[in-house]
């Protein structure tokens, strides 16, 4: 199925240069995202970048989509073992930039984010670009709204499988994942088996799991699982935010209110 913006990264000088000036920019064949091709490119930016780290503001209308090697990109590079690699060459009308940055408030790993032209256009976070569930979506609003700080589609690296959070809170005293769970996968045995090896992978590295399932989400998001949220977090001290006090959550008979403080850091990446 083809998708109207991929976010794609971008994590050297080298490769910021090809697109400013020749307006290519290559993808791995073999690593071609879902949603394929799109019609526009845009590109996060890395710890590379300094001050326009963790931050996407450019991008461009995608004009052409070509299969070629690596050889072929890179005519001067000494022949190595990548040389036969396959590559998209995916050309660009035009470099445009953003008049406000869309950022990452954590660095974090982000290869591809399939999005909307809307969201793309509309969105201030990094988080706001996701485009997997509406069920998450309609959660994510109302955690924006009650300014709970969240990562969604956290990626988790564990001594045995990686897992991607749909929702990643980092509190004081251990961290919080909120799933949300569609009815069929929470019916199905299998998913369920899967589930509950993950969950308890998770909570032997601090990790607290909390999953709703579609009918909770849309009859009972208020009145149950933001409450829920709120109250595990601050069970767990609040959320940790850049070594700071705790921000605390309190529960009033108007709604959730919490004190306010700056986002952490995580660690930074690399990507070939």
């Amino acid at each position: 199925m083809p998708g109207e913006v991929l976010v794609a990264i971008m994590n050297s000088w080298d490769d910021f240069h090809i697109l400013r000036e020749q307006l290519w920019y290559r993808i791995p064949v073999e690593r071609a995202p879902r949603r394929w091709p799109p019609k526009w490119l845009a590109f996060y930016q890395t710890k590379a970048f300094g001050e326009e780290a963790y931050t996407i503001q450019y991008y461009g209308r995608v004009v052409e989509k070509r299969i070629v090697k690596r050889r072929v990109l890179f005519p001067g590079e000494i022949p190595n073992p990548k040389s036969e690699r396959e590559y998209y060459r995916v050309r660009i009308e035009s470099l445009e930039q953003l008049p406000n940055p869309i950022r990452s408030r954590r660095p974090r790993r982000i290869v591809f984010v399939p999005t909307t032209w809307s969201k793309f256009r509309l969105a201030e976070s990094i988080n706001d670009l996701f485009d997997d569930s509406p069920l998450e979506d309609r959660l994510w609003s109302k955690l924006k709204e009650l300014r709970i700080s969240a990562e969604r589609q956290w990626e988790l690296i564990t001594e045995g499988p990686r897992y991607l959070l749909d929702f990643a809170v980092f509190c004081a005293r251990g961290n919080l994942d909120v799933e949300t769970d569609g009815h069929i996968w929470h019916s199905n045995p299998n998913g369920a088996s899967r589930d509950r090896t993950r969950d308890n992978t998770l909570a032997s590295v601090g990790w607290h799991v909390l999953r709703f399932d579609s009918s909770q989400i849309r009859e009972s998001l208020t009145e149950y699982c933001v409450p829920e949220i709120a109250k595990t977090i601050g069970t767990l001290g609040g959320p940790s935010e850049e070594a700071l006090a705790p921000r605390k959550l309190y529960s009033t008979p108007d709604g959730i209110v919490q004190q306010l403080s700056l986002f952490e850091e995580s660690v930074e990446y690399d990507l070939d």
